[in-house]
C-alpha cells in the first residue's frame, strides 16, 4: 500500500501563526500612520490580509507540488531569466524613497529581489546536486553559482537594496558550505570578499552615516541615530507584559515606518517580553523544523532546497531583530512572514509550501 503523505505540521503551524500575528500587527502599528496620510485607518491591514490569503492559497497548492518537479533546467533557466529581466525593468522604475525596488501592478507593490531569492535557492540546489562530487574544484563546481548569483546580486545593489544582497549571499554561502566546501577555500573566499564589502558600504554617505549611528546613536539622536533610539525606547518600555495591543507610543510618528521595518519594535512595546519571545519561539521552530526537513529529505536536491529555503527564513528574522535591538547598523530587511509587504509575504509562504512537500518526502533511514 502506497505511504499516504503528511506535511511538518509543526512547521505549518508556526508559519500560519506568524501570518496571523502579522494581520494583527500590522493594523495595530499602521492604523494611525494610514489615517493621517491617505485617511483610510484600514489601508495597510486590507492589503495585508488579502496578501495573506493569497499567500496562503499559493502555500496550499505548492507543499502539494511535488518539489521534484522543479529539477528542470528549463525551468530553472526560465525563471532566472525572468528574475533578470525584472530586475532590470524595476530599475527604470518611479522612485520610492530614493530606491527603485518595486513595480506597481494594480496598486500593488511587487518586488522582483524577493522571486530572486528563491529562483537563486533553486538554482544553487541544482547545481550543487550534479557537481558536489568535486566541490572543491571551485571552477567546475562553483563558478556557475558565482557568476548567476554575483550577476543577481550586482542587480540588486544597483536599486540600491544592500540588506537583501547581502542575505542572499549568505543563504548561498550556507548551502555551499553545507554541500562540503572545505573551509579554507569558505575563509578565503570571505577575506577577499572583504575589500569588495568595505567599497560598498564606503560608496555610500548614507551607510556610513548608518555604521557611525550604530556605534554612537547619540551623537545625532534626531537624525541617523533617530531610528536606533526610537527603537530601543519602544522595545525598553514594553517591560515583561508590554502596554497592551493598540497602546503603543512609539508608532504615533516617532518610529518611522513601524509597520514594516520595525514591526518587532511595535510587537516588544505593546505585548512586552512575552509577545516578542512568542515571535521568536515561532522563528526557532521554523529553523529546528526547516533543518530537520533538510537532514531527513529524500534527495540531495530536496535537501539543499530544504536548507536555503530555510536559511532564506532565518538570516532574515535574525538581521531585523537584532536591527531592532540596536546589535546591527539599521538595515531595510523585513521581518519574514510579519512585517508589511506583500511580495515579502508571498515569496516567503510560497518557500514554506516548497519546504512543507519536501517534508512528505522522508528518506527511508528517517521513516
Amino acid at each position: 500500500m502506497a505511504r499516504k503523505l503528511k506535511s511538518d505540521r509543526v512547521l505549518f503551524t508556526a508559519t500560519l501563526l506568524l501570518v496571523c500575528a502579522s494581520i494583527v500587527m500590522v493594523y495595530s502599528a499602521s492604523a494611525l500612520v494610514a489615517l493621517e496620510r491617505f485617511q483610510q485607518p484600514y489601508l495597510f491591514v486590507t492589503k495585508q490580509a488579502l496578501w495573506a490569503v493569497l499567500g496562503i492559497a499559493v502555500l496550499a497548492i505548492t507543499m502539494r507540488i511535488d518539489y521534484r518537479t522543479y529539477r528542470n533546467e528549463k525551468f530553472v533557466w526560465a525563471l532566472l531569466g525572468l528574475v533578470a529581466l525584472m530586475l532590470v525593468g524595476v530599475l527604470f522604475s518611479r522612485p520610492v524613497n530614493g530606491t527603485r525596488r518595486w513595480f506597481s501592478v494594480a496598486g500593488f507593490g511587487v518586488q522582483p529581489s524577493e522571486l530572486a531569492k528563491i529562483g537563486c535557492v533553486l538554482f544553487t540546489a541544482l547545481i550543487l546536486e550534479k557537481r558536489r562530487h568535486r566541490i572543491d574544484d571551485l571552477a567546475y563546481s562553483l563558478m556557475p553559482i558565482a557568476i548567476v548569483v554575483g550577476g543577481l546580486v550586482g542587480l540588486i545593489l544597483l536599486q540600491p537594496d544592500f540588506g537583501t544582497a547581502m542575505s542572499l549571499l549568505l543563504v548561498v554561502a550556507m548551502m555551499v558550505f553545507a554541500a562540503g566546501l572545505h573551509y579554507k577555500y569558505f575563509i578565503g573566499s570571505v577575506l577577499c570578499a572583504l575589500p569588495a564589502l568595505y567599497l560598498v558600504l564606503v560608496s555610500a554617505p548614507y551607510r556610513r552615516r548608518r555604521l557611525m549611528a550604530f556605534w554612537d546613536p547619540w551623537a545625532d539622536p534626531l537624525g541617523d541615530g533617530f531610528q536606533i533610539i526610537q527603537s530601543l525606547i519602544a522595545v525598553g518600555t514594553g517591560g515583561v507584559f508590554g502596554r497592551g495591543l493598540m497602546a503603543g507610543v512609539q508608532k504615533l510618528f516617532y518610529l518611522p515606518e513601524p509597520h514594516t521595518d520595525f514591526i518587532f519594535a511595535v510587537v516588544g512595546e505593546e505585548l512586552g517580553i512575552i509577545g516578542a519571545s512568542g515571535i521568536l519561539i515561532c522563528f526557532c521552530v521554523i529553523a529546528w523544523r526547516g533543518l530537520r526537513i533538510s537532514m531527513r529529505a529524500e534527495d540531495t536536491f530536496g535537501s539543499f532546497v530544504a536548507l536555503g529555503l530555510t536559511t532564506m527564513i532565518a538570516v532574515q528574522a535574525f538581521v531585523n531583530m537584532s536591527v531592532v535591538l540596536g546589535l546591527m547598523p539599521t538595515k531595510g530587511i523585513p521581518l519574514p512572514l510579519m512585517s508589511f509587504g506583500g511580495s515579502s509575504l508571498l515569496m516567503n509562504l510560497l518557500g514554506m509550501g516548497v519546504l512543507l512537500n519536501i517534508s512528505q518526502h522522508e528518506s527511508a533511514e528517517a521513516r
